[in-house]
């Protein structure tokens, strides 16, 4: 075998370890952002009758982390000559048939710092379609123009980056341990009064069908946590946390005939959003599992005709063709009742639960067809951009 000399080994050696360093220094240079370091506090709380004479312990954690938000969308438009004394354009613009002007629409909101390096968690319908988005930081008075770096219009998710460091992040709970009954104390900026605090419980748990996310298309995931601590225009977006200070819900909206607060409030859940944050942060956006099918929900009369022995499940009514599920076998008229080995209660739980995961992901379906319990396994799709049901 021909072997170089020692100085052409040594020049090769050293052209190796450049090359390293060079591919080392690109893809390091090209590399995401990493994930933010969030803290999270899983341990359960601790449910008993003793009287609390005050929360301010838990306000004093958890205030800090909760920002105002302030957006702004620009508007322009063009006006005839003749309604322009009604909208006061000045005596400049006049001249020619037709002048531009422009309106500034702002909105206000809430934000929870998530990472002492700027990352923050808001409601998506606070900063959907502005212009420009600037977060006020109230305990030490600073005031930072924000990016977004991602949305989830069917969650009401948003996430933005302010440019800044050793901020007061707050402590993530564990809202799959919830209970009714639950005390909650939400925290936000309602009606630009300054920060506020109210007080209430978790009245309900896994709330769906209102009217936000993305209603025009039929399709949104509402899991929400309903609560009757007072929740008011501009704590959307704002904490909600438990009884030990940690943040369990994002405030999202009201209930109410007359705009204010009626006891009736929402919040996203902090698991839900959580799975969104992440998602977003590393990827931009939220892919989603398909299954490719229409369903319906069990009444007394289906459960009687497929003699099932309860109302738990969902009827398949359609299925794709060449979708997931399709492709896999499932027919219409099966009985979806497990979906990962988790039982299905209705077709809003199944959703829920397709929706959480990956495209590609592998997915087993328990079913019943014609009396006989079925089990099938497949890979999910990814949830096209306009989709009416999973």
């Amino acid at each position: 075998m021909k072997r170089f000399p020692k100085p052409m080994v040594g020049f090769f050696a050293a052209l190796t370890g450049a090359l390293a360093m060079v591919a080392l220094f690109y893809f390091t240079a090209w590399a995401k952002d990493p994930a933010p370091a969030i803290k999270v506090d899983t341990t359960p709380i601790v449910r008993d009758a003793r009287a609390v004479t005050s929360f301010a312990p838990v306000v004093k954690k958890a205030a800090p982390s909760v920002v105002n938000i302030f957006s702004t969308h620009i508007v322009h438009l063009r006006l005839d000559p003749f309604y322009r004394r009604f909208f006061s354009v000045p005596p400049e613009q006049s001249g020619g048939n037709q002048r531009d002007i422009t309106r500034r629409e702002e909105s206000l909101g809430s934000g929870i710092i998530i990472s002492p390096d700027g990352y923050i968690l808001t409601a998506n319908h606070v900063v959907d379609g502005m212009d420009e988005i600037n977060v006020a930081i109230p305990n030490n008075k600073k005031e930072f123009t924000a990016k977004v770096v991602g949305t989830d219009p069917p969650t009401d998710v948003a996430v933005l980056k302010i440019d800044a460091t050793g901020l007061p992040a707050i402590t993530l709970g564990n809202s799959d341990q919830l209970e009714v009954g639950d005390v909650v104390l939400a925290i936000g900026n309602p009606f630009d009064v300054g920060e506020s605090v109210t007080m209430g419980i978790v009245s309900a748990l896994g709330r769906n069908g209102r009217n936000i996310g993305m209603p025009d298309s039929g399709y949104s995931l509402q899991d929400f946590i309903q609560t009757d601590a007072a929740i008011n225009p501009g704590n959307s977006g704002g904490a909600l946390v438990d009884a030990g200070g940690r943040l369990i819900g994002i405030n999202t909206m009201i209930e109410s005939s007359s705009m204010g607060n009626e006891g009736i409030g929402f919040a996203v859940p902090i698991n839900r959003a959580r799975n969104v944050m992440e998602r977003l942060i590393s990827g931009g956006k939220v892919p989603r599992g398909y299954l490719g099918i229409h369903w319906q929900d069990i009444n007394a009369n289906l459960a009687q005709q497929f003699n099932l022995s309860s109302q738990n499940g969902v009827l398949v009514d359609d299925v794709m063709t060449n979708g997931p599920a399709g492709n896999a076998g499932i027919k219409s008229g099966d009985v979806i009742v497990a979906f990962n080995t988790k039982e299905v209660d209705d077709g809003h739980s199944l959703q829920l639960a397709v929706a959480d995961c990956a495209p590609g992901s592998t997915a087993t379906v328990k079913l019943i067809r014609n009396k006989a319990q079925k089990t099938v396994s497949f890979n999910l799709g990814e949830l096209p951009a306009s989709v009416t049901q999973n």
